[in-house]
Order: structure tokens, then C-alpha cells, then sequence
């Protein structure tokens, strides 16, 4: 708007005229201009600069009104100002009271489950150390079955110098050689086990790290929260972060968060179960493993002791044969002497009769008679012969009979001799290999 008095280079703008005063300007104008003009020609250029009486006091009513209205507006937007700064002063606090309760809350879940993971990993971490006891156990008593395993292995080999006819496939042989078989099946079982509890230890040592990575976080995270619900308005250590007001893609929801920890826990549980079947499937194997072994060992021991038991008992009766062979192949050879000197015995009667009949065939002519001292002399040859013949034969099968006394005490030795290295390899040497054979606790893997 022009201002009063100001000579202006060009017209001004038209001026908006309320209605009420439209007639009295027409006037004005009328009577300015034309024939009833004072001034006239000369004076239409400053007349053109200038306002009228009446439009500088509507001027100046339009001033008031605008000021007047101005001081309105103001104390009405002081008041708006006044009411929204303690409008939003007092919905900051409450948003503030809010996060700051919503912070608590979330310590607490966070504790909650941050409790829960500890309680887990100590868990896990005593259930592997159980288990890490019982693998001991289970490397202890696969190295104590290689100790029965090399007493088997021996005492058949032992048993293999034994000489015929004592070779042969006995119980003795049929219990070692399962005794053997058992061994070798303990010691492919305890591998497997051994195996699996290597492996059930790792599994438990991964998912302890996996609890142990989600608790620290935990643990950072309950004390950057702890941290945030300790700031306030007197804060010195606060400042503004403007990009910190958004979502980061990769961020949790409060359900996969808990559902995240719940899970590891639940998995940590899981094997912490499967590690605690392990352990007492361990101890049941170990208990029946040295059952087992011992059972079949006492077994072994006992088919040992009854074989042994025959083996001195036909030993016996072999030495007892043995003595009653020397013994008749001593009265056999007494016979056998008295049986020569009997021959030999005849031979002077033997002579006398023939040199009787020799000298009695020089008798002459007629004397030459076959009297009753030739029959007589004749028969005792005959009969003398005869007896010798006897004799002969009797000494033949006497000495027959003595061969084969000798024959049976040759053999009947031998064997005495393969009883006795029988005996010999049973008792003194596998039965007392055997005398070190592992105890009951120490095959169970507690030694």
C-alpha cells in the first residue's frame, strides 16, 4: 500500500471501497472533476498521489482492527502454545514412563532367560563331565579286555603242542574258543559305544557354545537395556541420534526372539537327555560286559580243573597198568628163566636115556631084544621129548608175551608221558596264565 504524501511515477493500485461508502466517493469524484474541478488541469498530477480524508481514517480504522485482531490471535496461539507445550510435556513423560516400564519388562524376560540358559549350560556342562567319566571308563575297560583276549589267544596255542592223543577239540577247546569269540565281540562293542559317546560328547559341547553365545548376548543385551532404563532428562551422558528412530530388516520379533532361546534350550535338553540315556546305557553294557567276561572265564577255569581232573585220573590208572605191566613182565621173565633152565634141565635125563638106548643097540644077536627097559628107555625119550617140545613152545609164548608186556609198558609210558605234558601245559602253564585275569571292576572300567 502507498503511503501518504509519497510522489509516485505511476498510478496507484486500485483501493477496495467498502459498499456503504461507494455514493459519497462518486460524489467526491464528481465534484473534483469537470466543471465544479478548483484546481483544475494544472494540479491533476498531485492529486493523483495523495489519499482522501476519509480514506486515511478508514486507513487507520483498518489498522486498529488488524492490531486489535493481531493481539487477539496472539494470546489465543500463547494460550494453543501454552496448552500444547504442557500437552506434549506431559505425553513425553508418559512415553517415557512407558519405555522405561517397557525396558523393566524386558530386563526381566531377558533375565528370565537368561537364568535359563546358565541353569543349561551348567547342566550341560556337568552332564558332559558324567559322560567324559563314563568314556573313561569305557576306554579303561577296552584296554583290560586285552588282557583276557592275549590269555584265550595263548592258552590255545599252548594247547596246540599238546601230542596226540591228547590233541583234540575237548571242552576245554570249545570254551576257549568261545571265550575268544565273546572277546572279540565285547571289544567291537565298546568300540561302537566309545564311538558314540565321543560323538554325543561333541554334540553336547556344540550346543553348550550355542547356549553360551545366546547367553552372552543375553547378558550384553540385559545390560545395554539396563543401561537405557537407567537415562533421564538430567542425563549427561544422552544425546541426539536421529538415524537410531527405525527397524533394522534383520531385527527380531519379541515371538522369534523367545522362540529363538526356547529352542536352544530345548535342543540343549534334548541331547542332555540323550547324554544321560547314554551314560546308563554305558553303565549297563559295562556291567554286563564284565558279567560276561567273568562268567565265561569261571567257566573256562572250571572245564580247565575237570579236564585236568581226567587227565591225572587216567593218569593214575595208566601208572597203575604200568606197575602191574613191570610187575608181570618181571614174573615173566622169571618164567621165561625158569622155563630155559627147565629145558636145559632135561637135557641130562635126555642124555642118559638116549645114551642108554645107544649103548643097549651094541648088544648082539638075540640080545638085541625089545625088553621092557628098551620100551622103558624108549618112552622116557619120547616123553622127555615131548616135555622139551612143551617147554619150547611154552618159552615161545612166554617170550611173546613178554614182547608184548613191553610192547603195552612202551606205550603205556608214551602215554603217561603225554598225560603228563597235558597236565603240565593245563595247569602250569594256561591255568596259571589265567591266574591273571582281570577282576570284576577293573573289566567294568573302574580301574
Amino acid at each position: 500500500m502507498a503511503q501518504p504524501g509519497v510522489l509516485m511515477t505511476k498510478e496507484p493500485a486500485p483501493q477496495s471501497v467498502p459498499a456503504s461508502d461507494l455514493p459519497m466517493k462518486l460524489s467526491e469524484v464528481a465534484l473534483n472533476t469537470g466543471a465544479y474541478s478548483s484546481s483544475g488541469l494544472a494540479t491533476a498530477g498531485f492529486r493523483t498521489a495523495k489519499y482522501l480524508p476519509g480514506e486515511w481514517h478508514q486507513s487507520n480504522y483498518d489498522m486498529y482492527h488488524k492490531a486489535f485482531a493481531g493481539c487477539k490471535q496472539g494470546e489465543h496461539d500463547r494460550a494453543e502454545a501454552k496448552d500444547l507445550a504442557e500437552y506434549t510435556a506431559q505425553r513425553a513423560q508418559c512415553a517415557q514412563q512407558d519405555s522405561t516400564t517397557a525396558l523393566g519388562h524386558r530386563l526381566q524376560n531377558t533375565h528370565f532367560w537368561k537364568s535359563e540358559l546358565q541353569k543349561e549350560i551348567e547342566d550341560l556342562d556337568a552332564e558332559t563331565n558324567l559322560l567324559a567319566a563314563q568314556k573313561l571308563r569305557l576306554e579303561r575297560a577296552l584296554d583290560a579286555t586285552e588282557v583276557p583276549h592275549a590269555i584265550a589267544t595263548d592258552n590255545l596255542q599252548c594247547r596246540e603242542r599238546r601230542q596226540p592223543p591228547d590233541l583234540v577239540n575237548d571242552e576245554v577247546e570249545r570254551e576257549l574258543l568261545k571265550e575268544a569269540e565273546l572277546i572279540r565281540n565285547i571289544q567291537e562293542l565298546l568300540k561302537r559305544t566309545l564311538m558314540q559317546a565321543r560323538n554325543q560328547m561333541q554334540l553336547n559341547r556344540d550346543h553348550k557354545e550355542i547356549c553360551e553365545r545366546d547367553w552372552s548376548d543375553k547378558v550384553e543385551t540385559y545390560n545395554i537395556d539396563d543401561k537405557c532404563g537407567r537415562y533421564n532428562n538430567q542425563s549427561t551422558n544422552v544425546q541426539f541420534h536421529p538415524n537410531s528412530v527405525k527397524f533394522e530388516e534383520s531385527a527380531s520379533t519379541p515371538e522369534t526372539w523367545a522362540k529363538f532361546t526356547h529352542d536352544n534350550i530345548y535342543r540343549a535338553e534334548r541331547e542332555k537327555l540323550a547324554s544321560g540315556n547314554l551314560r546308563v546305557l554305558i553303565d549297563n553294557i559295562l556291567h554286563d560286559v564284565s558279567e560276561d567276561l567273568r562268567r565265561q572265564c569261571d567257566t573256562v577255569n572250571e572245564a580247565f580243573a575237570k579236564r585236568c581232573e581226567e587227565l591225572e585220573d587216567t593218569k593214575h590208572k595208566l601208572e597203575y597198568h604200568l606197575k602191574n605191566v613191570l610187575r608181570e613182565i618181571g614174573a615173566q621173565e622169571a618164567n621165561i628163566a625158569a622155563l630155559k633152565q627147565a629145558i636145559k634141565d632135561k637135557e641130562a635125563p635126555m642124555k642118559v636115556a638116549q645114551t642108554r638106548l645107544y649103548d643097549r643097540s651094541f648088544r648082539p644077536n638075540v640080545e638085541l631084544c625089545r625088553d621092557e627097559a628098551q620100551l622103558s628107555l624108549i618112552s622116557e625119550v619120547e616123553e622127555l621129548t615131548e616135555s622139551i617140545a612143551a617147554l619150547k613152545k611154552k618159552l615161545m609164548e612166554s617170550e611173546q608175551t613178554l614182547r608184548n608186556l613191553e610192547d603195552t609198558r612202551m606205550y603205556l609210558e608214551k602215554d603217561i608221558a603225554v598225560k603228563k605234558n597235558s597236565i603240565f601245559i593245563d595247569r602250569q602253564k594256561c591255568m596259571a596264565h589265567r591266574t591273571r585275569y582281570p577282576v570284576a571292576l577293573k573289566l567294568a572300567g573302574y580301574q
